[in-house]
């Protein structure tokens, strides 16, 4: 089974961008940083997502994420699935923190239970077809609406791009490069949106 190691993030400023993220979410090994100047504007096309225990866990992440320079795209709130809300970082990830949880059991904690990978694809069906030909098993679909492929340490998830831009609170517009490289024991490969994995091991 083809597995996802991690995602590295392309910014201006590594720097600036790891004191962000060491005070908004400390993710770890899994999300990594590299210097990128490549023309980008507006929606990237991909969002991550931190999965979480509790509606508490939510608003600790979303308050430091805020504190350390994020703006917020979707307040923290409940929803028909859960509770969540959307931050853009200082270096224009967006990142959404979501419970399937609206109760809270105990206090904030700052565990992480998942990282996920949200992918807006154009085509669903060729995205799919793309990822089981390189070694991905798909582990959940909903037609051309949502598809879950099972991806290891990093989840990642398939949209089309309009309702991931919409489930992230922004205009699905957007051109340039991704400033996302996805490490993978099934890479070297760009995706048919273009997306670019690299080996794991690079």
């Amino acid at each position: 089974m083809a597995t996802i190691e991690f995602v590295t993030i392309e910014v201006a400023d590594t720097a600036a961008a790891d004191r962000f993220y060491s005070a908004a979410f400390d993710v770890g090994a899994r999300v990594r940083l590299r210097t990128s100047e490549a023309p980008t504007t507006a929606f990237r096309g991909f969002t991550l997502s931190l999965v979480v225990s509790q509606p508490a866990t939510v608003r600790s992440f979303i308050d430091s994420a805020l504190d350390a320079g994020a703006t917020s795209l979707k307040p923290a709130k409940k929803s028909l699935w859960g509770f969540g809300g959307v931050v853009q970082a200082p270096d224009g990830t967006i990142w959404t923190v979501a419970s399937s949880t609206k109760k809270d059991a105990g206090p904030a904690t700052r565990q992480i239970d998942e990282i996920v990978l949200q992918l807006g694809v154009a085509d669903m069906a060729a995205s799919k077809r793309f990822y089981v030909d390189n070694g991905f098993t798909v582990a959940k679909s909903y037609g051309r609406r949502y598809a879950e492929l099972d991806t290891g340490p990093v989840k990642m998830a398939l949209y089309p791009r309009r309702t991931l831009a919409k489930v992230a609170g922004v205009s699905a517009d957007g051109t340039g490069s991704h400033r996302l490289a996805i490490g993978s024991d099934a890479g070297p490969f760009t995706d048919p949106d273009g997306f670019v994995w690299e080996a794991a091991s690079a």
